[in-house]
C-alpha cells in the first residue's frame, strides 16, 4: 500500500520523531489540527508502513555501554549459506545496533555498543568462532558528535 503524504502528515511525522510519547492533543495542537484527524492520519501511516514502530531512545552511556565500535568486515565468502550464517550471528547479538552491507573494499560495517574494550573482545571472539571472515578492523569512537534517528522530512 502506497501512502501519499501531504504537509499535515509530514508535520505529524516531525512531531512523532521529536517525541513519540506526546499525547494526541499535544501533536494536534503543534500541527494546527484536532485530535481525531491526527489519530486517523497516524493510523493510516502505520497501516501503510510509513510508521514502523513506536519506541524509546535510551542513553547508552547512562546504562553502562560506554564503548561504541565501528567494525569493518571483509570476507572472501559470498554464497547464500555464509550470508545466512552471518545474518543469524548478527541477529543473535544484541551488541550489534546496526549492520550494513557495503559497496567497495569493505563488505560490511557494524555499529557495536559494549561496556568496554574487554566486552568488545568477547563479542569479537564469539563472532569469529561462528562465522569465517577474512579481515576485521575495529574502530573505537572517541566522541559521538551527532546521532539522530530523525529523517529530514
Amino acid at each position: 500500500m502506497t501512502v501519499r503524504l501531504d504537509d499535515l502528515d509530514r508535520k505529524i511525522l516531525v512531531q512523532l520523531q521529536e517525541d513519540g510519547g506526546q499525547s494526541l492533543d499535544d501533536i494536534a495542537k503543534a500541527v494546527g489540527s484536532s485530535k481525531t484527524p491526527v489519530w486517523n492520519r497516524i493510523r493510516k501511516m502505520r497501516e501503510g508502513g510509513v510508521i514502523r514502530q513506536q519506541t524509546y531512545l535510551l542513553d547508552a552511556e547512562a546504562l553502562g555501554f560506554e564503548a561504541c565500535f565501528f567494525v569493518l568486515i571483509r570476507t572472501s565468502e559470498h554464497d547464500a549459506s555464509w550470508q545466512g550464517q552471518f545474518l543469524n550471528a548478527l541477529n543473535a547479538r544484541p551488541e550489534v545496533m546496526e549492520a550494513h552491507r557495503l559497496a567497495g573494499d569493505i563488505d560490511y560495517i557494524l555499529k557495536v555498543r559494549v561496556a568496554n574494550a574487554r566486552a568488545y573482545d568477547v563479542f569479537y571472539q564469539a563472532l569469529i568462532s561462528e562465522v569465517k571472515v577474512h579481515n576485521v578492523t575495529a574502530l573505537l569512537s572517541m566522541e559521538e558528535i551527532k546521532s539522530t534517528t530523525m529523517l529530514p522530512i
